[in-house]
C-alpha cells in the first residue's frame, strides 16, 4: 500500500480517512480489552497485609494483651476519678466537722474542762471516724494509681515487643511484595512481549496490505500495551533494571534505525546507478506526486525548487523532472499521465496505469 496524498481522488482521500478511523477504533477496543486483562493480573497473586505477617510470628497474643491493658487502663481511670471525687468530698466533710468543733470549743468557758465534756468526746470520735474513712479512700486511690502505673509500664513493654515484631514482619512483607511485583511483571511481559513482536512483524510485512487498518490498529494496541501497561511497572531494584532495560531498548531501536538508514542509502545508491528513464518508469505515480507536492525529488528524496523555469532534470541524481508535451510543446511534469494544457496522454501513460 503506497502513501497517497497529492494525485489521489477526493472520494479516495475520505475513504482512507475513514479507514484510519476504523484503525483507531479497532485499537481502542483492543486497548480496552488488554487493559482489563492486565488490570486483573494482580488478582492472580495472593495479597497479604502486614497484620497477616505479624500473626505468622505470634503477634496475636500481644495485640490481645494490648487491647486488654487498654481496656483495663480505661476502667482504672474511671475508678480513680470516682475515688478522687469521694476523697475530695470526704476531706471537705472532715474539714467542716473540724471547723465546727473548733468554733464550738471557742464559745465554751475558759474554766470549764472541755476535754472531759461528753459532747466534746462524741464530736472528737466523729472526726476520728471521718479521718479514718478519708485515709481509707486515700489508700484506695493510691492503690488504683499503682495498678494504673503497672498497666502503663506493661503496655509500654508490650508495645515495644509489637514494634519489634512489626519490623520483622515488614521486612518479610517487603521481600514478598518484591517477589509479587516481579511475578506480576513477568505475567505482563508474557502477555505484552509477543504482542510487540507480532506488531513488529506486521509493520515490516503487512502494513501495506489491503487489511492495513487492522494491522495499524493492532500495532497501536501493542505499543500502548508495552509502553503503558508494561514499562511503568518495571521492577526498580535500585534503578538497575530500569536503566538496563532502557539501555537495551535504546540499543535495539538505535541498531534498527542505523540498519534501516544503511539499507535506505544503499538502495538509493543502487537506484541512482540505473539509467534515469528506467528509474522514472519504476516510480509509483501517487508516491511521485506526493514528493513533488513537497518539493522533493521523486528519485533521490532531496529538496528541489520546482518553480525554477529552466530545471528539467534533478541536479543530484539526473532523473527527468520536466519535459514537453509531444502535441502542444507545453512544459509539464514527467510524472503526469496527461498534459494539463491539451490533455494529450504522456508517453507510457497506459503502462503506468496498468502498473498502478
Amino acid at each position: 500500500m503506497s502513501s497517497k496524498s497529492a494525485g489521489s481522488r477526493l472520494p479516495e482521500k475520505w475513504f482512507r480517512r475513514g479507514l484510519w478511523l476504523i484503525a483507531l477504533i479497532f485499537a481502542s477496543f483492543l486497548i480496552g480489552l488488554g487493559s482489563k486483562i492486565i488490570g486483573d493480573l494482580p488478582m492472580t497473586v495472593e495479597s497479604r497485609t502486614l497484620e497477616n505477617y505479624m500473626d505468622d510470628i505470634g503477634a496475636r497474643p500481644l495485640r490481645e494483651e494490648k487491647d486488654r491493658l487498654a481496656a483495663g487502663n480505661g476502667k482504672l481511670d474511671d475508678e480513680i476519678g470516682q475515688v478522687a471525687l469521694e476523697l475530695d468530698k470526704q476531706r471537705a466533710q472532715t474539714a467542716a466537722e473540724q471547723q465546727s468543733l473548733d468554733n464550738w470549743l471557742a464559745t465554751r468557758s475558759a474554766t470549764e474542762q472541755s476535754e472531759q465534756n461528753p459532747e466534746v468526746l462524741a464530736r472528737t470520735r466523729k472526726i476520728d471516724g471521718l479521718k479514718a474513712k478519708e485515709q481509707k479512700l486515700e489508700q484506695q486511690h493510691n492503690t488504683l494509681r499503682r495498678r494504673l502505673l503497672d498497666n502503663e509500664q506493661q503496655a509500654a513493654r508490650n508495645e515495644g515487643r509489637l514494634n519489634e515484631l512489626e519490623e520483622r514482619a515488614q521486612k518479610t512483607k517487603d521481600a514478598d511484595d518484591r517477589r509479587t511485583e516481579l511475578t506480576v511483571f513477568l505475567y505482563r511481559l508474557v502477555l505484552t512481549l509477543p504482542l510487540l513482536l507480532a506488531a513488529g512483524w506486521l509493520f515490516a510485512k503487512k502494513r501495506r496490505s489491503r487489511w492495513w487498518p487492522f494491522v495499524w490498529g493492532f500495532i497501536y494496541f501493542a505499543l500502548f500495551a508495552f509502553f503503558v501497561e508494561l514499562v511503568p511497572y518495571l521492577p526498580s531494584y535500585g534503578g538497575y533494571v530500569r536503566y538496563a532495560v532502557g539501555i537495551f531498548a535504546t540499543v535495539l531501536i538505535g541498531r534498527y534505525a542505523i540498519t534501516a538508514m544503511s539499507r535506505y542509502l544503499e538502495r538509493k545508491r543502487t537506484e541512482e546507478a540505473q539509467p534515469a528513464p528506467e528509474r522514472s518508469r519504476r516510480l509509483d505515480y501517487d508516491l511521485a506526486q506526493q514528493r513533488i507536492a513537497k518539493s522533493i525529488c521523486p528519485g533521490c528524496d532531496r529538496t528541489l525548487d520546482f518553480q525554477h523555469p529552466e530545471m528539467d532534470f534533478c541536479p543530484h541524481c539526473g532523473i527527468d523532472i520536466f519535459d514537453r508535451c509531444k502535441q502542444c510543446e507545453t512544459r509539464k511534469s514527467v510524472f503526469n499521465r496527461y498534459c494539463f494544457h491539451c490533455g494529450a496522454p504522456a508517453a507510457g501513460a497506459d503502462a503506468d496505469q496498468d502498473k498502478c
